[in-house]
């Protein structure tokens, strides 16, 4: 038997006993549990996310999803108050919560963690199609314990519809294509879901997406790099090696495009699922191809000084590529249990089976393999005189293999055991929360003898008041704990992406913390208004800091162990200024920051400057208008080894048609991005040097839903 055949079989077992999983929205309506809408028809809920602990939850969804539609997670989600992105490349990009990245945040696909390698490196890219999915939450507050207590820094949870949760009368389709001009990106996906009898459904679905290398304004390369490599090129020439020197100056004036950021990308996916008012159960399989580009820091670790020279891709003489597959079964179900205590028993679980190929030209570089499983099994309560809750048991584990000349850290596996809880009590316009997750996780390496275990304890309080009609006003705690990534503890070697070389601590404690947030809301139909300010103190916050040596040729960077604090707010208000027969006028704005210090060291590396946005929608019939404005802060407060970042202003324009009518099937869009074209560079990003954002960019999709 295969090692495929027989984890399926192992996950088949463990998952037999029960099936689906759900979801609660806010009011405790059906965004929880599989429900019967007025014509008979069966339809199963949301992942388990949220009673009213998600006190600064923030969707993507309709039309918004269908403009911001990008090849990567990060850039998708990037619009939203307090996401940023780490903006690798066009082909990696994976979303930042409130300045916290990497293993503090978790990137979920139907309440299921991804299964990849994108938590390893930042130029690692997440496992995602934006084109299958059907919306995307962003989560923060208590109710994040649901899925891990590292996820301090929140949560993504992007919701597809590859396992059906409803059978339909007959086949719904549907049809989506775009194009981005400042990539040349060219996209087109369709997927069919169909009634095969009276209680099952099945679907399939196909994607694809292809786009060139990014076009920018001006120079490639920042101004802080620019003088460095003209500086090198000087000393080339004072030295009598012109040709080293013009090497340099071309790099240093690189214009237009970003070499080496095209990227493409194929996904197949089909599911098939049974659904009964008793219970549902569903299963899908998933296969998506992508291949993508690195760039590579001009000159890094080859400059004058070095005894070598740089080349343009950081002494890669080829260019750097990686070619990632991913093979992945899903498995939903629930079990209904009537009006007593219990509502439902819910499973959900997946298997993944990764690989991914770094390549120099044609040579294959490192790779990285492996598999893994995620499974929960959740018990929901019903509502009982205000009280509900959600209790459950949660596995997941990994096998990574490294292998190659630049495998910074060995292979190794990792594993973690959770139980946990969460409860809410109304009593009247008073809701009181609580969580709790305990957590045994465990990283092995064996090729160096490595085999640690970690007891993680997790909790959260919360209440929220509803003091006057619209208004609410409530405060949340949450006490968190991570387990060290396998990188963080056992790294020892030249870690290309980071242009470093990159040494861990094999004696790290697990990472804890003890924050909060408060937030005021006002939801009053044609105004809203919502802030939030947010403060996590960490008494062993991880970092990796330059500790002034030098390993051929590129500095080294020490992962450290000490005291931090982030804190920062959101804020997003809108207003309906104007309404009439067929129209109106809405205005809105948002702000979002970030502050973050290692106590005793300085500023946190890569953190989002302050953000601003503001915007109007105009709805003229069939037809929605929208400009906004997008300014983001200089940022000055960086970490060693870190440039400044100037600050921008983007305008941004779009339009969005329902020749049929809102609720009808064809929907065209019109979108036009920096439409003045400014440079600009993310703080957050590894690359910002010499992977700037796109230049002005002009988008045009199609959807046909029926």
């Amino acid at each position: 038997m295969t090692k495929l055949s027989t984890s399926l079989t192992a996950l088949a077992i463990a998952l037999a006993p029960a099936a689906a999983l759900a979801n609660e929205e806010q009011t405790g309506d059906p965004h929880q549990q599989a429900h019967k809408e007025d014509d008979g028809i069966v339809v199963v809920g949301h992942p388990p996310v949220d009673f009213a602990l998600l006190s600064s939850t923030s969707t993507l969804e309709g039309d918004k999803l269908l403009i911001n539609r990008r090849g990567q997670l990060g850039e998708t989600l990037a619009v939203l108050p307090g996401v940023s992105s780490t903006s690798f490349t066009p082909g990696a990009s994976r979303p930042i919560l409130r300045g916290f990245d990497r293993d503090r945040i978790r990137v979920l696909t139907d309440g299921i963690g991804a299964i990849d390698a994108s938590s390893v490196s930042a130029d690692h890219a997440v496992v995602f199609d934006s084109l299958t999915v059907d919306h995307i939450d962003v989560l923060h507050g208590p109710a994040v314990l649901l899925f891990g207590g590292q996820a301090i820094g929140g949560a993504v949870n992007a919701l597809d519809k590859r396992i059906p949760r409803s059978v339909p009368e007959g086949i719904n389709v549907t049809a989506l294509g775009g194009y981005g001009s400042t990539a040349n990106e060219r996209s087109a996906s369709g997927a069919a879901q169909f009634r095969l009898a009276d209680r099952w459904a099945a679907h399939i679905d196909a994607s694809w997406r292809k786009s060139d290398d990014l076009k920018v304004l001006g120079f490639v390369n920042s101004p802080a790099l620019r003088d460095y490599l003209l500086d090198e090129a000087a000393e080339y020439r004072a030295d009598g090696e012109p040709e080293e020197a013009e090497e340099y100056e071309e790099l240093a004036n690189l214009t237009g495009k970003v070499p080496n950021t095209a990227a493409r990308s194929t996904t197949f996916g089909a599911g098939l699922a049974f659904i009964d008012e008793g219970g549902n159960l569903g299963i899908s399989i998933q296969r998506q191809d992508m291949r993508y580009g690195l760039p590579m820091r001009p000159g890094a670790g080859h400059g004058h000084g070095h005894g070598g020279h740089g080349g343009g891709h950081g002494g890669h003489d080829e260019d750097v590529s990686i070619d990632l597959d991913q093979t992945r079964v899903d498995l939903r179900g629930a079990v209904e249990l009537g009006e007593g205590l219990f509502d439902s028993i819910q499973i959900r679980g997946a298997f993944g089976d990764y690989q991914h190929i770094e390549f120099e030209g044609d040579e294959v570089g490192t790779t990285f393999s492996g598999s893994g499983v995620e499974t929960r099994l959740d018990l929901v309560q019903n509502e009982k005189n205000g009280w509900r809750g959600r209790s459950g048991v949660q596995y997941f584990t990994r096998k990574l293999n490294i292998v190659g000349a630049e495998a910074f850290a060995p292979s190794n596996d990792v594993s973690r055991f959770g139980v946990f809880t969460l409860q809410s009590l109304r009593l009247g316009q008073v809701e009181l929360e609580a969580a709790g997750r305990y957590e045994r996780a465990n990283v092995r390496a064996n090729s160096v003898s490595f085999n640690k275990s970690f007891d993680l304890w997790s909790g959260a309080l919360g209440a929220s008041w509803r003091f006057a009609q619209d208004w609410k006003l409530g405060a949340s705690f949450i006490r968190g704990a991570r387990a060290p990534a396998p990188e963080e503890l056992l790294s020892d070697g030249l870690h290309i992406a980071t242009q470093a070389y990159e040494v861990g601590n094999p004696t790290f404690r697990p990472e804890t913390s003890k924050g909060g947030e408060v937030y005021l809301k006002y939801d009053g139909g044609a105004v809203n208004l919502a802030l939030t300010g947010y403060l996590t103190d960490f008494d062993s916050f991880i970092a990796a800091l330059p500790n002034g040596d030098e390993e051929d040729g590129f500095p080294v960077f020490e992962y450290t162990q000490g005291k931090a604090r982030f804190q920062g707010f959101e804020a997003s208000a809108s207003a309906r200024v104007m309404q009439w027969t067929g129209g109106s006028l809405t205005i809105d704005a948002q702000a979002d920051y970030t502050h973050a210090q290692l106590k005793g060291v300085g500023p946190v590396p890569r953190i989002p400057p302050l953000r601003l946005r503001g915007g109007a929608e105009l709805e003229l019939g069939n037809v929605h208008l929208r400009g906004e404005v997008e300014h983001n802060d200089a940022q000055d407060r960086v970490a060693g080894f870190e440039t400044p970042v100037d600050g921008f202003t983007m305008v941004n324009l779009s339009a969005v048609w329902h020749p049929m009518g809102d609720d009808g099937p064809l929907t065209f869009t019109l979108a036009g991005n920096n439409l003045f074209n400014v440079s600009a560079r993310r703080a957050a990003s590894f690359t910002r040097d010499f992977v700037p954002l796109a230049g002005r960019d002009i988008r045009v999709s199609a959807k046909l839903a029926f």
